[in-house]
């Protein structure tokens, strides 16, 4: 069974940073694209960032270039995403998922919820 789970989210202030964790099982890690997705509240799913199998050729969001950064641990099974200059926008609920750059993104997990506020 395919599994992806989450964690690393939380409440920060505008400024500053998080670090997302995507814990991968049920299948081998090291072979696929991997992506990041968020949802914030009363808006669709939007592609946030995403690394080939072996963690080159990152690609990003225009509205998060420069400020977040993914990457991956295909020994430990592991996608990460390092957000920094967070701003209030940028909440929402982040989902890991199999895939690239492109949609629809049916394999993601549960969501991490990250809130950037005052």
């Amino acid at each position: 069974e395919v599994q992806l789970v989450e964690s690393g989210g939380g409440l920060v202030q505008p400024g500053g940073s998080l670090r997302l964790s995507c814990a991968a099982s049920g299948f081998t890690f090291s072979l696929y694209a991997m992506a990041w997705v968020r949802q914030a509240p009363g808006k669709e799913l939007e592609w946030v960032s995403g690394c080939l199998s072996g963690g080159s050729m990152p690609k990003y969001a225009d509205s998060v270039k420069g400020r977040f950064t993914i990457s991956r641990d295909n020994a430990k099974n592991t996608l990460y995403l390092q957000m920094n200059s967070l701003k209030l926008e940028d909440t929402a609920v982040y989902y890991c998922a199999r895939g690239y750059n492109s949609g629809p993104f049916p394999i993601r997990g549960q969501g991490t919820q990250v809130t950037v506020s005052t």
